[in-house]
């Protein structure tokens, strides 16, 4: 049985994505592929981050004693564990709803054809992130109505690139489409303005929650 290495686990709310507001069980892995210059967990990233390794029986049980039904998986980066799939089907068949968070760079090609298949959250990362070039889009090919594609921007350029994207997938006739603004980098009433200007329908502009009701650097929430 797979060993995860698990950076932190917690109760909370989800901060974003279609299930914002809801209580979640969170289990945050260590590592990442990418290195974006917004980044707010690059402490989990880190070689030296201290890490338990956990067995997906294990967090299982821990999901099950919280008895909270949507747990959330994210990172660092969720996909480079290989054997992710084992611990997303025991989750699901012990009764939760299982989101992945995903930097958008690895392929969800595998885990979307499960038979029981968690559902995606996954980020296209912008000009600003200095981490475009790292984007799979070929992951636009597995999503359903039931995932995400979120849009974290810092600069009008950032909404612009956005935009044709939506536009040459045609996301929002596949997926849930969020915007969110880099905290503190742009103001939300710009991205607001853009939307509307741009008639982006079926999009939406979303918040970080977590970073307003409790301290923005706080772990844990």
């Amino acid at each position: 049985m797979t060993d995860y290495p698990v950076a932190e686990k917690f109760v909370s709310i989800n901060g974003e994505g279609t299930k914002a507001g809801e209580t979640a069980v969170f289990i945050r892995f260590s590592g990442c592929n990418l290195d974006c210059s917004y980044c707010d967990t690059k402490w989990a990233n880190e070689k030296n981050c201290p890490v338990e390794y956990l067995t997906s029986d294990e967090l299982a049980e821990y999901a099950n004693n919280s008895h909270v039904k949507n747990v959330t998986i994210t990172g660092g980066e969720p996909l480079l564990q290989r054997s992710l799939h084992e611990l997303t089907e025991k989750l699901i068949l012990s009764g939760h709803n299982v989101e992945i968070e995903s930097n958008g760079s690895l392929s969800i090609s595998e885990l979307s054809k499960q038979e029981n298949r968690p559902t995606f959250t996954l980020d296209y990362k912008l000009p600003s992130s200095g981490m475009e070039k790292m984007m799979n889009t070929d992951n636009f090919n597995y999503l359903n109505n039931n995932d995400t594609v979120k849009f974290v921007s810092g600069s009008l350029a950032d909404l612009e690139r956005a935009l044709d994207i939506i536009n040459e997938y045609s996301l929002t006739s596949k997926c849930h489409v969020y915007f969110s603004p880099v905290f503190g980098q742009i103001d939300p009433a710009e991205i607001v303005d853009f939307m509307i200007k741009h008639k982006l329908n079926n999009a939406r502009i979303q918040l970080q929650l977590h970073k307003y009701i409790w301290d923005p650097e706080k772990r844990g929430v």
